[in-house]
């Protein structure tokens, strides 16, 4: 008859898990604050196991800490949680699972496995939907399953450099009454910490996602289904459209909004990013920099440098 909790002395797996971290620590493999902070993690990742029929350590295999780690993903993506943050609580997992099982674990990489957008850095590699056959063939991939709603997702974060949750939300029929009278669309619900921004609309593809957006949304508030809440919506057919995008694309939702930021880079200094040439400025540094401030305020961040995770250093 087989242990549970790998015989650690409690059936529960979060007081199973503190049991493995405190013997850990006492052997010097980790510090207090360290097996603290996996603990603290940890928790979370028993939540979603035992939602999905697991209710011991010697039943997670890697294919549950994907799906965990999918769901993660998509909060990043909604700017729900800070890429760092998604990417030690998948890593506070493999932790755990390489303790208990005296290294016996293949680690899941909260980035390649999970698709967990990268911690802020110099973007390296220019995303893929800045090329426009590449982005209409995620388009067309996306309407030949039908997921129309998902269409417009796409479109709103490589058109108007949306994130998803800001996407889902947005009231599109006032968005776009708001474009042709003002030049430029209010974004209110959904941001990160709740902080609204103007960005500005100023090219035919814009308008016309817009529209897209407003004809599906019908009299609804937004393209969410409206019988839909949040999380079902971000897990389930946001989700499935995620998967689509990075499948024929390489990249997910984040980096069709990084290619909204190395498009609009080029329309206001005339030059490319400096991750389309070999990671050196083509403009002139004040250029650059004032372009960078007004894709920040864009894209809603509160800092310049985050800009370099977008379309690349100076």
């Amino acid at each position: 008859m087989g242990t549970r909790n790998y015989n650690l002395g409690s059936r529960n797996m979060n007081d199973a898990v503190q049991i493995a971290l405190g013997m850990a620590t006492e052997r010097g493999i980790i510090g207090e604050t360290t097996a603290s902070n996996i603990a603290g993690r940890f928790t979370q990742f028993v939540d979603f196991a035992k939602d999905n029929g697991v209710g011991r350590l010697e039943k997670i295999d890697q294919e549950l800490v994907r799906e965990y780690g999918k769901i993660i993903a998509d909060r990043v993506d909604s700017a729900e949680l800070k890429a760092s943050t998604g990417q030690n609580l998948v890593s506070a997992v493999n932790a755990v699972m390489a303790l208990v099982t005296s290294g016996n674990w293949k680690t899941v990489g909260p980035v390649a496995d999970c698709g967990i957008a990268q911690r802020s850095a110099i973007r390296e590699t220019v995303p893929p939907g800045l090329d426009r056959q590449v982005f209409n063939n995620v388009i067309s991939e996306l309407q030949s399953r039908g997921l129309e709603r998902q269409v417009v997702i796409a479109e709103l974060a490589r058109e108007v450099g949306l994130r998803t949750r800001e996407a889902s939300l947005l009231n599109s029929k006032t968005a776009l009454e708001q474009a042709k009278t003002s030049g430029i669309v209010t974004i209110a619900l959904g941001t990160k910490g709740g902080r609204s921004r103007s960005v500005q609309i100023t090219s035919e593809k814009q308008l016309a996602t817009l529209e897209k957006a407003a004809n599906l949304q019908g009299n609804n508030r937004s393209i969410m289904p409206p019988d839909k809440h949040w999380k079902e919506w971000r897990n389930g057919e946001l989700r499935a459209g995620r998967e689509i995008v990075k499948e024929v694309s390489g990249g997910g939702y984040h980096d069709l909004r990084a290619a909204y930021a190395c498009e609009r880079y080029r329309i206001l200094t005339g030059c490319k990013t400096s991750v389309e040439n070999g990671g050196k400025l083509s403009a002139e540094r004040a250029a650059d920099r004032a372009a960078r401030m007004q894709i920040a305020a864009e894209l809603g961040h509160g800092r310049i440098d985050v800009i370099a995770e977008y379309i690349g250093g100076r």
